[in-house]
């Protein structure tokens, strides 16, 4: 018997903005947040931005800052540029408290609390999504980079997969990057009209 596809939720980039942009009454969901969507620009597991070290940023070929890691789950390498938005949100951290004293690079919660506020954060912004940090590391292998046209084998990497296969169930969401990759398609031989066909 077949196992189940688990529907993979991801966020599009619009939600993933409204969550980026939102202005919090408090301190807790602001840095939860923060977290979460540095996740979304990494594609880090709970476990992995738990205990992310400031000595596991490394310059790297391109004499940017990578993330470089063994995976928790599956000890294997790990290598990420970092991008903007997730260096702005370890600028941000760099001098707190939480992180100072331990050697992290960001004050992250348990995993239990992490979700609970995940959740309060979803209903505050309008996001009728159960998002979990799980999410967040869809969201990365989709949204942000393979229907960015990343391919396949360079976000297997990221992901630190053992083997493409895995990171293969992501692709199988990308109706919207093959749409587009056919319209582009069709400019280059110059098909201008869409024909329909009637429904029956």
């Amino acid at each position: 018997m077949n196992k189940r596809e688990v529907d993979r939720q991801v966020l599009t980039s619009s939600e993933l903005t409204r969550i980026s942009l939102k202005e919090f009454g408090t301190e807790r969901l602001a840095q939860v947040r923060d977290i979460f969507v540095f996740c979304c620009y990494t594609g880090l597991a709970y476990v992995d931005v738990y205990k992310l070290k400031r000595s596991e940023i490394v310059e790297g070929i391109d004499g940017g800052n990578w993330i470089t890691i063994k995976r928790q789950k599956t000890d294997s390498p790990s290598r990420i540029p970092l991008l903007p938005p997730a260096l702005a949100i370890l600028k941000k951290y760099e001098d707190h408290p939480q992180v100072i004293g331990q050697d992290r690079l960001l004050p992250v919660l348990s995993n239990q609390k992490m979700n609970a506020y995940l959740k309060e954060i979803a209903d505050v912004c309008g996001i009728n999504k159960a998002i979990t940090f799980h999410l967040a590391r869809h969201t990365f292998a989709t949204t942000i980079t393979l229907s960015n046209g990343v391919p396949i084998e360079s976000v297997s990497k990221m992901l630190g997969h053992s083997n493409i296969r895995t990171t293969q169930h992501y692709a199988k969401l990308l109706d919207t990057r093959i749409s587009s990759d056919m319209e582009k398609l069709k400019e280059k031989l110059g098909f201008r009209t869409n024909i329909s066909l009637s429904a029956h």
